[in-house]
């Protein structure tokens, strides 16, 4: 065996030489060599990985083309009546009905604002409370906002990251009250605001006077809880790992310091997306104040606006020009929130 090594350790060796031609001042092993001209071999390598590849175009695909003629006709139905909105405000009331309708006002004249709002020479009968109205749409909205977001919030915790028994019942039993429609529960509702005990001339057994109605108790506290908002952020706060709350606990933080401090400053999209739909909701209703509000201070902007719709004089372009006035909040609120909301909606319809 040791000749037979011995034999083949000769036979390489010429081969090795015979592969590097040694050069004054070069080094004179064969291993020295492959040293030194490995990189010379690797820098050819690289060389040749430099070389770049023209990118392919891509080609569209007729689903591509498909979803624009779609939707491109489809956002064009949704805009038009909001943008003949806005031109018919800036239009007389003889331009209003002309046909074919007038995209670009011929006359353009602001009597419709100024008599809405009060301003200027010409004023409307309703002026005066016009502002009112605005302020008392915008102290309601914010108000049920706020407080379904906190109330949300809490019971979405609860649902998501407690276990507690009959827990999945509870849940299925707040599901099933979205499909009860509004109409039936107003009269309880009414009912309940009406004998609020201690309120409204009543006494502790919530008889003898108003209670809630024609308040902004009434208005706001029927609004505080929702069940699709309390799903909406329950799904999003599953997503969440409870590694999260498990670190918090063992630093000491009770429940509400996790829901307030870990919980809720990463449900960020979806209380976004919460508070638009909330905001939205608050800010156009229109048949519960029409039921409990009887003073003409208290109208939200959706009741004012129902003053000017009088059978055969109605004021056209005063209802025009307060519909505009009274669409912007939605419209500022959603293009501040719009990320967070398209990406509150997306998250909290995927996980859970």
């Amino acid at each position: 065996m040791s000749g037979f090594a011995e034999r083949r350790r000769t036979a390489r060796a010429p081969r090795a030489v015979r592969e590097v031609v040694p050069d004054p001042g070069t080094p004179s092993t064969v291993a020295d060599e492959r040293e030194a001209v490995a990189p010379e071999a690797t820098e050819a390598v690289f060389v040749n990985a430099d070389v770049t590849v023209p990118p392919r175009k891509k080609r569209r695909s007729r689903w591509y083309w498909l979803a624009y003629v779609i939707l491109v006709p489809t956002a064009i139905l949704f805009v038009a009546p909001f943008a003949w909105l806005i031109s018919a405000s800036f239009q007389n009331i003889g331009d209003i009905f002309s046909w074919p309708p007038h995209w670009i006002p011929e006359n353009p004249s602001s009597s419709g604002y100024q008599k809405f709002l009060g301003v200027g020479p010409l004023k409307g009968d309703e002026s005066p409370q016009a502002w009112r109205w605005f302020l008392n749409s915008a102290f309601v909205a914010c108000s049920v906002t706020v407080l379904q977001l906190f109330f949300n919030s809490l019971a979405a915790y609860v649902f998501a990251k407690r276990e507690f028994p009959g827990k999945n019942v509870i849940f299925l039993l707040f599901l099933a009250t979205m499909m009860i429609p509004g109409q039936i529960t107003l009269i309880p509702n009414y009912l309940v605001i009406k004998h609020i005990p201690l309120f409204g001339g009543n006494n502790i057994l919530g008889q003898g006077g108003s209670g809630w109605l024609d308040s902004y108790w009434g208005l706001i506290m029927p609004g505080v809880v929702s069940a699709f908002g309390i799903f909406l952020l329950r799904q999003y706060m599953v997503s969440i790992p409870d590694e999260l709350l498990d670190a918090a606990r063992i630093d000491g933080a009770n429940e509400f310091s996790i829901y307030f401090r870990v919980v809720l400053p990463l449900c960020g999209p979806a209380l976004a997306a919460t508070g638009i739909f909330t905001f939205q909701g608050a800010w156009e209703d229109f048949f519960w104040p029409l039921i409990i509000v009887s003073s003409p201070d208290k109208y939200t902007a959706p009741l004012g606006l129902a003053l000017f719709v009088v059978e055969k004089r109605t004021q056209w372009d005063v209802l025009f020009s307060g519909s505009v006035i009274a669409t912007l909040p939605m419209i500022i609120v959603f293009i501040i929130f719009q990320r967070r909301f398209i990406q509150g909606i997306s998250v909290s319809g995927l996980k859970g």
